[in-house]
């Protein structure tokens, strides 16, 4: 997947920075990759996955667009049990947990109230599909199952766990389908109703999804508040980035290059970072 369309870094603001590198390192099993005072980078084995502001005095938000969570995806079901089980004994802040048929996850939620999800797929050839549906459930999961798959070793996230894909709350469905298909060329896979959308590159089962489950027409989080900063969209070549600057500016929808990519605000003011791998 990783020279395909396929999600990268996500950047938070975070209340207080060395709380937050303690809880992704110690708890959730992260890397510190680097450090520059108020910033920090954490990922698995040498592959950056999260950039970490600190911003001192930020409040939670719940109802405004953003983050609802990020989703840490590892390299085989052991890696999940290994994880698993050091999220038990380090009684990890675990939220709930699902068995999705096409993975098995664990949901978690950072000092700020940042959504995680760690998970691990299980092969395609395994996803059921009724016709061309995608056959995506929510069930409980085979927590022992899950636990005796685990190597017994716990070293951290291993290296090959990447940003397997994010989910946002957004302000509005069929804006945020507009934006994600049309322009930024994301096939749909699921629609939930008038409140829920998963969208993906390459057959994945999804790697954005949208809700409006804390509301529609929500806006932005506000500037003092832990929140999504932006979060990366790796395309496989500067030929697909071109394209889609073609599209922004066919649809007269305005964005920004520098040395790190494209950068385009989606419906719900939210902040994208297109690159190149």
């Amino acid at each position: 997947m990783t020279n395909q369309t396929h999600i990268g870094r996500v950047a938070l603001a975070v209340a207080d920075i060395e709380r937050s590198i303690r809880f992704y390192s110690d708890v959730i099993g992260l890397a510190l990759l680097a450090r520059d005072g108020n910033d920090a980078q954490m990922g698995a084995g040498d592959e950056p996955l999260l950039l970490l502001h600190g911003q001192p005095g930020l409040s939670r938000v719940r109802r405004a667009t953003g983050l609802y969570h990020f989703a840490l995806l590892l390299p085989s079901r052991a890696d999940l049990g290994d994880a698993l089980q050091h999220y038990v004994d380090a009684n990890a802040p675990i939220g709930g947990f699902a068995d999705h048929a096409v993975s098995e996850a664990i949901y978690l939620t950072d000092p700020d109230g940042h959504g995680i999800e760690v998970y691990r797929d299980r092969p395609r050839a395994e996803w059921p599909y009724r016709g061309n549906t995608l056959g995506m459930t929510t069930e409980p999961i085979d927590f022992q199952g899950v636990l005796r798959s685990q190597s017994g070793t716990w070293r951290g996230l291993p290296p090959g766990t990447m940003m397997g894909h994010i989910h946002l709350q957004v302000a509005q469905i069929e804006a945020t389908e507009r934006f994600y298909i049309d322009l930024l060329g994301l096939d749909p896979v699921i629609r939930y109703g008038p409140s829920a959308t998963f969208l993906s590159a390459n057959g994945y089962h999804h790697h954005i999804g949208g809700n409006t489950w804390a509301g529609v027409g929500l806006p932005p989080a506000p500037a003092d508040a832990a929140r999504l900063l932006w979060y990366e969209i790796r395309q496989p070549d500067a030929a697909a980035v071109e394209a889609i600057a073609a599209r922004l500016d066919a649809a007269g929808h305005a964005y920004e290059r520098d040395d790190d990519g494209l950068h385009v605000i989606d419906p719900s003011g939210i902040h994208v970072l297109l690159t190149t791998h």
